[in-house]
């Protein structure tokens, strides 16, 4: 069964940052970083923004958590997301910024936002668990400094904070704050964001976007798009066109890669696919660890499953 080739996806723009978007929605990749002895993998990198450009996905997201910004240090974290930018091609890049020391989240904040970003992907302040007002207060003082929007990163079971429904509704009321990712696990809390309407909902949790989308979530930030990313924008699109056959038909033919890419901590088995595939180097910062040797042989599998079911065109 083979796909049909779609053009990449043109952003809306404003004349002051021509790759900041007037909305988050569509597919958006959220990059692994490749490394190699002495750092990020760049060439490496540049090779799969191309590619990912080239897919058509409506934007990519650097140094998530995918991205191994946590092992990283601000220069690396610098000159990965300047290699993005330099063959984004005018695609939308969000950047990742996470921390739990509010002044030195903002001094960085201030070195990122001097690019031409689409926005900041931010977390609540991990480890120091604030209650619901410090949480607000901390997302308002990023959103009021910074020169770019903001999409929330809701993902309690790494930040150890719950950003509680009220929360997020009143936070959408602030002109800067755009969108969430929504990796928090309520469907009740994803309904009501959704229903609510002034925040764009971006599935986080990759087996649960065809609901969101189905509920009228805006799009997808999605660590398993790295495999067959037309096959994720041909989903989204027929969503789009209401061919909800269609988008539950690819849904179903993803999902056995979908649940192996998460079997072991993210990114360690994509990264593995992706080694096996040519694109990159293995290599994790510690303590990751490489996934299975077992683990791989079954994404090797899945993926050549996938691959008969679609073939690339």
């Amino acid at each position: 069964m083979s796909m049909i080739t779609t053009p990449a996806a043109q952003a809306e723009t404003r004349p002051a940052a021509p790759a900041r978007p007037a909305s988050f929605h569509g597919v958006w990749v959220p990059l692994v970083t490749p490394f190699n002895e002495d750092g990020p993998d760049l060439p490496a990198l540049r090779r799969l923004t191309r590619h990912y450009r080239q897919c058509g996905v409506d934007g990519l997201v650097v140094c998530g958590s995918t991205g191994e910004a946590a092992a990283m240090d601000e220069y690396e974290q610098l000159v990965t997301l300047d290699a993005v930018l330099a063959e984004a091609g005018g695609l939308p890049v969000v950047m990742g910024l996470a921390g739990n020391h509010q002044r030195d989240v903002l001094r960085r904040q201030a070195v990122f936002t001097s690019r031409p970003l689409a926005g900041l992907l931010t977390p609540a302040p991990y480890y120091v668990r604030p209650g619901q007002a410090g949480l607000a207060d901390y997302f308002r003082a990023l959103a009021d400094a910074s020169a770019v929007p903001l999409i929330l990163y809701d993902i309690p079971y790494r930040t150890g904070a719950q950003i509680e429904t009220d929360t997020l509704l009143a936070l959408a009321g602030h002109e800067n704050i755009r969108a969430i990712k929504d990796c928090g696990g309520c469907i009740d809390k994803t309904q009501a964001v959704i229903a609510h309407g002034g925040l764009q909902v971006l599935a986080g949790e990759d087996l649960q976007m065809l609901a969101i989308l189905a509920m009228g979530g805006s799009g997808l930030i999605a660590a398993s798009a790295h495999v067959r990313a037309d096959l994720y924008v041909a989903m989204f699109q027929a969503m789009q066109a209401q061919q909800v056959a269609l988008a539950r038909q690819i849904y179903h033919a993803l999902a056995p890669l979908m649940r192996l890419m998460f079997a072991e901590p993210n990114p360690g088995p994509l990264k593995g696919l992706l080694a096996r595939q040519g694109w990159m180097s293995e290599q994790l910062r510690a303590p990751m660890a490489p996934a299975s040797l077992a683990l791989i042989a079954q994404l090797e599998a899945a993926f050549a499953d996938l691959e008969r079911r679609y073939p690339m065109a």
